[in-house]
Formats: structure tokens, sequence, C-alpha cells
């Protein structure tokens, strides 16, 4: 099957799973907690997002040449892609920590009033995300991460 041929999907599949896996040791080394929730979600470092369109690009730069029309496509979309992970997600992530201490504000002040803070926990809401996006180094790191290992991977294939 011509699928399970196709290095550059691979290639970005592993840089994502790669990028993914490797945050909770990264969160760990500096926070000393582990948090396996990092898996699943979005933001931090690495990019997932940066390796996988930049693995993407460098597999078909192996593959096609660094002149063909599929490499400029996958660079101008790797691009984008990268410059929205900086960009307005970033910003989505920055609001939301703004309106969950607005939140933290308005809980106390109603509990305050008139005693909501004695409810259960799991009766209040969920605090909005706030890992949305990434800073400029971690998307910077997030596309080394999927650089090198696409040619990491493409070595190891070709002994």
């Amino acid at each position: 099957m011509e699928l399970f041929s196709n290095f550059p999907l691979w290639a970005s599949l592993f840089a994502i799973l790669f990028a993914q896996v490797v945050k909770v040791p990264i969160q760990f080394a500096a926070s000393r907690k582990v948090d396996w929730s990092l898996v699943t979600s979005t933001g931090g470092m690495p990019s997932s997002h940066s390796a996988a369109v930049t693995a993407l690009a460098t597999g078909i730069a192996i593959e096609n040449g660094l002149s063909s029309p599929v490499f400029a496509l996958a660079t101008v979309f790797a691009i984008i892609t990268m410059f929205d992970a900086t960009g307005v997600r970033f910003q989505a992530g920055e609001q939301a920590a703004v309106i969950n201490q607005l939140m933290r504000d308005f809980n106390k002040f109603v509990s305050e009033a008139k005693g909501w803070q004695n409810k259960d926990e799991e009766e209040r809401r969920k605090e909005l995300k706030t890992l949305l996006g990434h800073k400029p180094i971690e998307v910077f790191f997030g596309g080394l991460t999927g650089i090198f290992l696409t040619l990491l991977v493409h070595y190891l294939i070709t002994l």
C-alpha cells in the first residue's frame, strides 16, 4: 500500500507524537510535577504544530527536492501554521487567562455575598483553556524538532 510508504506523512505524524510526549519530561524538569495531560493538550514546549509542518516540508524536500511545487506548498503551509501558533492562538490563550482571573474575582465576590463557595468544586464551571497557542520560542523549537527528527528518521531508514 502506498500510504505506508509515504515518508513525509509518517515523518510528520512521528514529529507530532514525539513533540507531544516530550512535553511531559520538559514540564517535569521545569516544575518537578508530572502532568500526563500535556500529551493530549495544545500549547507548551515544543510546539507539535510546528514540528508537524516542518517535518512535512522537510520530508517533501528530501523526496521531491527544494525546487518542487509541493515543497513550496508545504513551506508556505508551515509558515502560516507557525505564524498562527504564535499570533492568534497565543493571544487567545492570553485572553483566556484574563477571563479566568475575572471569573475567579467574580466567584470570590459572589461567595462573600451569598456563600456561593460552599458548593462542590464539580458544580463550578471549568476554567477556559489558556494553553491554546505558543510562545515564539516554543514554535522555534517545534520547528527544529520536526526538521531534525525527519532528517534522523530518513537517515535511519536509508542505512
